[in-house]
């Protein structure tokens, strides 16, 4: 049976001012003008967070299946209706135990596949990652794991300057996972050796790199400059001043520049004491910080708070709604599935109000109760 939905729809190539979403079952079946319609709300595609340590007070940092399932569904009544379960550096029993557990939530559809940012990190740009446990990158681990998940090892972050890097990121891309640079101490040299290696997302771009200086650019200027990067931007006016959010998405364009949440279990949650890889983590104001040393610690954004900070700093809605949406998709290799309201791709979406609240959320052609 055909259902219809109304209103401003916000497609890949700009706004239909006057539109209709038609779906069938769970895949859109038109996009189409629809003149009768006056306005009406925003419809959007469905959020596609790439990097997402938890939320609602749940964690996928622990490996906890039941966790990953509330986590995943409280970012889905804020408009993400694809996620990656973001892990956090730790021994490779707990990077086994985590693939194991979510595999199965993979195949179910309930997660889009696991991402590990880290443990093969620099200490210098550990950021809130435990020290303890960072080490150079393993292909044997990451072979390991890749057979493990049948599928479900989707992304991994890296520094490239660690021993093996090249040559994990080599193994990462010819098994179909992709390969990102993040917390990296790397000179603008070696992020370009990782990317000429097949590395193409710059993971949280800025936060947990080498700064940008005139005489040696570093990672944040070769990731920018790379055509087959996509780069991961934190708008919560925390990670990144607002000029610097907009610079990046200018310099990248929006089929390169992906909002991410980086959210942890306090997302959605009173400010308070929580916990991010086994370090304690205090909430103020909204904000996450380690409580050792104050580094920012993930953050306490939905996808949908996102999305309102982007276009509040200057950014059009329809480049926005690629960046929360079109854009992560294609990042991690779904972008011929999710992420778009075009016709054939399963029917994800979000209706918002002027405001951009989220009124309603539609995810394989169902509305989310």
């Amino acid at each position: 049976m055909t259902v219809r939905v109304n209103g401003r729809v916000v497609t890949p190539t700009g706004v239909i001012r006057q539109g209709c979403v038609e779906w069938d079952g769970d895949r859109i079946t038109a996009v189409a003008e629809y003149p009768s319609v006056r306005d009406g709300h925003w419809i959007l595609p469905g959020f596609v967070d790439m990097h997402t340590h938890g939320g609602g007070g749940h964690t996928f940092t622990t490996g906890d299946a039941d966790e990953a399932r509330a986590a995943a569904d409280f970012h889905l009544t804020h408009g993400t209706t694809t996620l990656l379960a973001s892990l956090v550096s730790a021994p490779f029993p707990l990077m086994r135990t985590a693939t194991e557990a979510f595999a199965p939530l993979v195949e179910e559809g309930v997660l889009a596949g696991v991402h590990f940012e880290g443990p093969y990190l620099s200490a210098v740009r550990c950021g809130a990652q435990n020290p303890e446990y960072l080490r150079d990158p393993s292909t044997e681990e990451l072979t390991e794991l890749i057979e493990l998940g049948r599928g479900a090892i989707r992304m991994v972050t890296l520094a490239p300057e660690r021993d093996g890097a090249l040559e994990a990121i080599k193994l990462l891309t010819a098994q179909r996972v992709v390969a990102a640079v993040g917390h990296t101490d790397a000179t603008y040299d070696q992020t370009r050796a990782a990317v000429a290696a097949g590395a193409s997302v710059g993971t949280h771009l800025f936060n947990g790199m080498r700064p940008v200086h005139h005489r040696e650019p570093g990672p944040v200027v070769a990731l920018l400059d790379a055509p087959t990067v996509i780069c991961e931007l934190v708008a919560d006016g925390v990670h990144l001043h607002d000029g610097m959010l907009t610079f990046a998405t200018a310099t990248a364009g929006p089929d390169r520049a992906a909002l991410i949440t980086d959210a942890m279990a306090a997302a959605g949650m009173p400010d308070g004491e929580y916990e991010l890889g086994g370090q304690s983590v205090t909430v103020a104001d909204g904000v996450a910080r380690l409580a050792r040393d104050g580094a920012i610690a993930g953050s306490t954004l939905t996808m949908d708070a996102a999305l309102r900070h982007a276009v509040n700093a200057g950014i059009p809605i329809a480049d926005a709604a690629r960046m929360v949406a079109t854009t992560p998709a294609r990042a991690i290799g779904l972008g011929d599935r999710v992420g778009a309201l075009q016709v054939g791709l399963r029917a994800d979406l979000v209706v918002l109000d002027d405001d951009l609240n989220v009124v309603r959320v539609l995810r394989g052609g169902s509305w989310v109760e």
